[in-house]
């Protein structure tokens, strides 16, 4: 098939992916991923894990990190539809800190590259949605870090709600923002 449509977003590196999908009365039929592919559309990267996960309506999941094992990720989702969200982290990028957000769900059926040294999240707006994503280094425990999803110097525009009950992990009402993240990384402003 071959036929992938990439965009490039604001911040580089981030990518947006929309396969060829070929549907008739059967119902539809995509490669969600093929190495010369994408490779031609410049993301060479190996991935090694494929993670999957399910959440209902409200769910923030992030953003996470990893510290000394970073990965690449491409994610997409099969069921419902979530909010994406990386922020840069790259030492010495110019858009450090910048954040850029994407719809991702089974009708659109998008995915999303994530490089290494972005944090990562997502907001689940349907009633239920599957996540599904491809990383290029193995999952390291203790190796998570984190930011606040609500970090006003970060200053991610979730579409949250009104009616929305916002869920998190434990340990996801624990991150700090980027200002004690720069000071624990050395960065200047």
């Amino acid at each position: 098939m071959g036929k992938l449509i990439v965009e490039t977003c604001e911040i580089e590196g981030l990518k947006v992916i929309t396969p060829e999908v070929r549907e008739d009365a059967r119902g539809y039929f995509m490669e969600t991923y093929q190495y010369n592919d994408f490779k031609a559309a410049g993301i060479p990267e190996v991935f090694v894990q494929d993670n999957q996960s399910a959440s209902r309506r409200g769910v923030i999941r992030g953003l996470h990190f990893q510290i000394e094992h970073p990965q690449d990720k491409l994610v997409r989702v099969i069921k419902g539809e979530v909010f994406d969200v990386a922020v840069d982290l790259r030492k010495g990028s110019k858009t450090f800190g910048k954040w850029f957000g994407v719809r991702l769900s089974e009708q659109n059926k998008k995915q999303f590259f994530v490089p290494k040294n972005f944090a990562h999240g997502f907001l689940v707006l349907s009633d239920y949605a599957e996540f599904c994503y491809k990383c290029t280094d193995f999952y390291h425990p203790g190796d998570e870090g984190g930011l606040a999803y609500n970090d006003p110097d970060i200053g991610v525009e979730w579409p949250i709600t009104e009616d929305m009950e916002l869920i998190f992990s434990d340990r996801d009402t624990k991150w700090k923002g980027i200002r004690e993240y720069k000071k624990e990384h050395g960065i200047e402003d």
